[in-house]
């Protein structure tokens, strides 16, 4: 099972000097291995193009300022210290962004959004966004034209799906590069047969090792990893010192400047060797969620970074004396990973959005992030496609491929909704079913799956017209995506009634982020009868006025009455027995505080009622000593209610419906 260290040891800001140092630690295996294995074939694969070594070394000199800048903007700058704080709940990746991007402004494709969803923990903001005439007009632009939604959801989709193409070479790539140290020990013909055998063997166990998780994958390449920073890090230093100490002086910009105008048009191609400097980069920001910020920044700024200028330096002090060796030092990587630069790309575009949208930073400081590392950025896109039929299609092409797949997909799901939408059913036609139309109701549960959030699907209504009987108890359960990474448990279920009580119909709306794993059959079915048997409870005990609800406009209010609209959020919170406790929830803007004695769970309730978009949040207790006369018409209603949910439970399986769609 897969660790989240985000959330196991808590945010950055409150993440110890110890756990912050641990997870930094971990992140050496997990984050950095692609990062840090780049010095094996950066050079070799820089010079393969037709550039001659003069004596002056001007093009070893240029390619190492290329490499020192690229590494000093791009990582380090770009990713470490802007793209990093734009974490969507502590998650990063291309998904964040755009669920970032979603939450504040509606361009969403999302078709079953609720004003609900905005209640989420996880959804609401970490800061009132405050006003910018200059932002307002672009999130307006962006909200008005819907072919921009469209564009930007391509653009996300193609983003990841350059991750998915790039990850398929790229742990070829690294470890066939490192297995390839060997030649410089063995015989041609013994490295010709045995390269490609070690390098399948290790691939193949480092696969296995994924399903032990990140947390175990981290501690046993951590080791690895510091060791061989530690390594090139020192290699560097005694090459600098030994062969040209004077290779500090390439840092300077001169230096690039001087290359690409004695080399021309080979030192434009050559750009593609250079910038497999920064491969793995985007990792730092996609694996953000297993760690945290102040571990991946600490992790890279004081060790990745100083050991990757010290080994990159190092090589070209060496390689300054041994211009014979250029071709022995590395493995020429044919296929210049071009996903990872447009994977770049399409970070920085969405990054620039988040300044403006999100940050509320005038849109001048986002033109200027998106001109300065989209420059960068393109010149090194524009490099690599010069490699395009040498191998770098192949990674392209699955990309392009899944796209298809995702936005089809994704086109069909919008016009499957639209259909259910136009076509759903009225509740006076459900609730006018009955013996006098020939309809049965049978034992057990009917669940019905459905992508609408409120009416009968239509579904259903050929279900009842094929087999004119339903069961006792009927659920109409939605499954929704919300665009948070993850959704509180005690959060995930949003209850209502369809109907009167008497009906025994209701509707739970089931909402999930985008890191969520979904619960499988049996434990989602038994988790659904536990959250209606909580709604049961707290629906007719808010009518009996045992719960008191609060807030700002009204003040206390006993017992409102039962809303067939209202639909409710309910979880549970496990606390401990002790003393009368009371719970003040302060992160919803309406809220109430209950005092009850001791309990060992306590159920939180949100109620929703779309009419005049109020929110209330109350938390309460089902207490024997409360239970004011048990032998009222309510209470035995309550019970009756209850009795029936657990004998349907009895009665057998849930029956789905979900395939009557089709």
């Amino acid at each position: 099972m897969d660790l989240d260290y985000g959330k196991c040891w808590g945010t950055s800001k409150k993440d110890s000097w110890k756990n912050t140092l641990l997870l930094a630690y971990q992140s050496l295996g997990v984050v950095y291995g692609d990062l840090s294995i780049s010095p094996l074939y950066v050079y070799k694969s820089t010079f393969a193009e037709d550039i001659h070594h003069s004596e002056t070394n001007e093009e070893i000199f240029g390619v190492l300022s290329f490499v020192f800048w690229t590494l000093t903007l791009v990582p380090l700058f770009k990713y470490v210290f802007v793209v990093l704080r734009a974490d969507d709940n502590g998650e990063g990746g291309t998904f964040a962004l755009y669920s970032l991007i979603c939450r504040h402004v509606k361009v969403s494709l999302l078709p079953n959004r609720q004003v609900a969803d905005e209640a989420l923990s996880t959804y609401k903001f970490e800061r009132p966004p405050e006003p910018n005439n200059n932002s307002s007009r672009v999130k307006l632009v962006l909200e008005k034209h819907k072919s921009l939604h469209t564009a930007l959801l391509i653009l996300v989709l193609l983003g990841t799906c350059m991750v998915i193409g790039d990850g398929l070479l790229t742990p070829a790539i690294s470890v066939f590069s490192a297995v390839s140290g060997l030649e410089l020990s063995m015989s041609k013909d013994q490295h010709q047969y045995a390269v490609i055998p070690i390098t399948c063997f290790i691939l193949v166990c480092l696969f296995a090792l994924q399903h032990f998780g990140t947390h175990r994958v981290g501690f046993f390449f951590a080791p690895v990893v510091l060791t061989w920073l530690i390594c090139i890090s020192a290699l560097g230093l005694y090459n600098i010192f030994h062969w040209n100490p004077h290779v500090y002086q390439a840092l300077s910009p001169y230096y690039m400047l001087k290359f690409l105008k004695k080399t021309r048009k080979g030192g434009w191609m050559s750009l593609g060797g250079i910038l497999l400097c920064i491969t793995g980069s985007e990792a730092m920001f996609a694996d953000l969620g297993h760690f945290s910020y102040a571990a991946i920044q600490m992790a890279f700024t004081f060790l990745v970074y100083p050991a990757l200028i010290l080994a990159y330096m190092g090589q070209a002090a060496y390689l300054s004396k041994h211009h014979h060796t250029i071709h022995d030092i590395g493995f020429y990587v044919s296929v210049p990973g071009l996903a990872v630069m447009a994977v770049m790309l399409v970070t920085t575009c969405l990054t620039s959005l988040v300044i403006i949208l999100c940050w509320q930073k005038p849109p001048i400081v986002a033109f200027i992030f998106l001109l300065f590392f989209g420059s960068i950025e393109l010149l090194y896109f524009s490099a690599s496609l010069v490699k395009f039929r040498e191998g770098a299609w192949l990674p392209i092409l699955l990309a392009l491929f899944l796209v298809t797949i995702m936005f089809v997909w994704h086109y069909a799901t919008i016009k499957k909704y639209e259909y259910d939408l136009h076509n759903k059913v009225s509740l006076e036609w459900l609730l006018a079913l009955g013996p006098s139309l020939g309809i049965a109701r049978v034992p057990g549960i009917g669940i019905v799956f459905t992508d609408l959030t409120s009416g009968i699907p239509a579904n259903f209504s050929r279900f009842v017209t094929n087999l004119p009987a339903f069961h006792r108890l009927l659920v109409f359960v939605c499954i929704k995506s919300v665009p948070v990474p993850f959704v509180p448990p005690a959060e995930r279920y949003l209850v209502g009634r369809v109907g009167p009580a008497a009906h025994r119909s209701y509707r739970c709306i089931v909402r999930y982020g985008y890191r969520d794993v979904h619960q499988d059959v049996d434990s989602f079915e038994s988790e659904l009868i536990n959250r209606l048997a909580d709604f049961i409870r707290y629906d007719w005990y808010k009518e009996r006025g045992i719960v008191d609800t609060w807030n700002e406009d009204d003040g206390y209010r006993s017992g409102a009455s039962s809303n067939e609209c209202r639909l409710a959020v309910i979880g549970t919170v496990a606390i401990s027995g002790g003393p009368p406790y009371e719970i003040e929830e302060s992160v919803q803007p309406a809220s109430v505080s209950v005092g009850f004695s001791t309990v060992d769970s306590v159920t939180d309730v949100i109620e929703m009622e779309p009419l005049d978009v109020v929110e209330r949040r109350v938390r309460f207790a089902i207490d024997t000593d409360s239970e004011a006369d048990p032998g009222s018409e309510m209470d035995v209603q309550s019970r009756e209610e209850l009795h029936d949910l657990h004998a349907a439970q009895q009665a057998g399986d849930c029956i789905h419906t979900r395939a009557l769609s089709c």
